[in-house]
């Protein structure tokens, strides 16, 4: 009897310990908050295993825009000019190459936007396309056209004949906030209608990837997965709304590893709404040179503050000169939104349109004043006269050649580029102090004719002329 009853004292004993130790290590879905003697302890739920409640709800918003979001595969043609044989590469005899075409392919995303077959996606899915398909997610396949793209936001806007389709809504990016959870849905690796989720981690982020001069970068920063195929896809909302357009990663592989980029909705609803009233886009211009202000600038410049951009030269005859805004003064916000940099600049300015009246608050001297600007296009009129017989067109100053340089550079006419602004001359690669001195090899030595020239014609015009180093260069001008 004694040897059972140690037997069952012993297994007790053992039993009490282990789930005494089970009790202090198990996982808890509570915790207490320490509170004075006399005030009731509040019980706080956290997520656990088990725990239903405070988590985001996905399936509403993912169940909307699987039906909005579409594969698209863009078909190109590479052209390239092969010799027939090795000899005549060589120019043995008369090498007489021909035009070899390559086709090849890409995969993207689209969004419908509207019930009538407007989808926007990204520019570099579907630029130089010779063939665009689009898939829908119910597997209807459609021929699309381009209604229109832009280079400089990644943005473009192509439609396929079909009506009452299923179309995301339009959310407000700047209503978005940094941590709010959001899904990209699009085809990645060729993989239809899928969904990831994240948490929105910047805004505003300018990773300078579209590369020309004018580039809207100011994207919403993600660590909701997106890899190739998902270009042109959609960021969404819990809600289902749409906020941004998935257009890039930054990676060293190629592959998603926790950094993605959408365009912000607001400026989509601009493209989208230039295209289809316009059939172009309408860009508006404030014509300012700025910089953004770091904490040394400020030390330089005695500023008591590093919010807003420093404004270094205002463009003759642009829209901040006519305001009243000067070199020097600081840009605080535009119709009361921050502007801290470049990007929020770019990126404000780009959902406005040519005629539009904003309110722009500067400081100035210490004290911040309030300006009504009047936005103006581009290139507002295409010309501005200046004075002693000086000219600018598309953001280049011209003045005639005088004797002298006509005599020392042997030539019998021409302008001389005194100044390069964004504009037509800056994106072609133009520098300050090319001389023109053809437009489409006809010889141009008045003003009027340089207006006439680079005014008259549509697409598109070659010019050339020299640098003061004697150097030849020839640029093609889109008009």
């Amino acid at each position: 009897m004694k040897k059972y009853l140690q037997i069952f004292l012993i297994a007790a004993i053992g039993g009490a310990v282990s789930l005494g130790l089970y009790k202090a290590v198990e996982r808890r879905n509570t915790i207490y908050y320490s509170k004075p003697e006399g005030v009731p302890v509040r019980q706080v739920a956290l997520y656990g295993p088990g725990v239903q409640g405070n988590l985001p709800d996905f399936e509403t918003a993912a169940s909307v825009s699987v039906h909005a979001v579409v594969h698209i595969k863009s078909e190109f043609e590479k052209k390239s000019l092969v010799y027939d044989d090795f000899f005549q590469f060589f120019n043995f005899g008369n090498p007489t190459p021909h035009e070899y075409i390559s086709p090849y392919s890409a995969m993207g995303s689209g969004v419908i936007v509207s019930a009538d077959g407007y989808i926007v996606t990204n520019n570099h899915v579907v630029q130089d396309a010779v063939n665009i398909t689009v898939t829908l997610n119910d597997k209807r396949v459609y021929k699309a056209s381009v209604v229109g793209t832009d280079p400089s936001t990644d943005l473009a806007l192509i439609r396929i004949d079909e009506k009452n389709l299923p179309f995301l809504a339009y959310g407000n990016s700047d209503d978005v906030k940094i941590g709010e959870w959001v899904l990209a849905v699009g085809n990645p690796f060729n993989l239809t209608s899928t969904v990831t989720a994240g948490i929105v981690s910047a805004k505003a982020r300018d990773i300078n990837i579209l590369g020309s001069k004018g580039a809207v970068e100011s994207f919403i920063q993600t660590d909701a997965a997106i890899n190739p195929g998902n270009s042109g896809g959609a960021l969404v909302n819990t809600r289902g709304e749409l906020i941004g357009i998935n257009a890039a990663i930054a990676s060293g592989t190629g592959y998603y590893t926790g950094y993605s980029f959408a365009i912000p909705v607001n400026i989509v609803k601009k493209v989208v709404d230039d295209f289809t009233r316009y059939g172009k886009i309408q860009r508006a211009y404030l014509g300012v040179y700025y910089r953004e202000i770091d904490d040394q600038f400020a030390k330089d410049k005695g500023l008591n503050s590093l919010s807003g951009v420093y404004i270094d030269d205002v463009v003759a005859g642009g829209a901040a000169e006519k305001a009243g805004i000067r070199k020097g003064d600081i840009i605080k916000n535009i119709q009361n939104k921050p502007v801290n940099g470049k990007s929020e600049l770019m990126e404000v300015v780009s959902q406005l349109s040519p005629g539009d009246v904003i309110t722009v608050a500067i400081v100035r001297d210490g004290k911040e004043i309030s300006m009504p600007v009047k936005l103006i296009s581009e290139n507002p009129g295409k010309m501005v006269a200046m004075s002693n017989n000086r000219i600018q067109l598309y953001g280049a100053t011209f003045e005639p050649l005088g004797e002298q340089d006509k005599a020392r550079y042997r030539l019998n006419n021409g302008f001389k580029i005194t100044r390069v602004e964004p504009g037509k001359f800056s994106e072609a690669g133009v520098k300050t102090g090319f001389i023109l001195v053809h437009v489409d090899r006809r010889d141009v030595s008045s003003t009027e004719e340089l207006k006439d020239a680079l005014t008259s014609r549509e697409g598109g015009v070659l010019i050339d002329g020299l640098y003061p180093n004697g150097m030849r260069a020839y640029y093609g001008l889109g008009l």
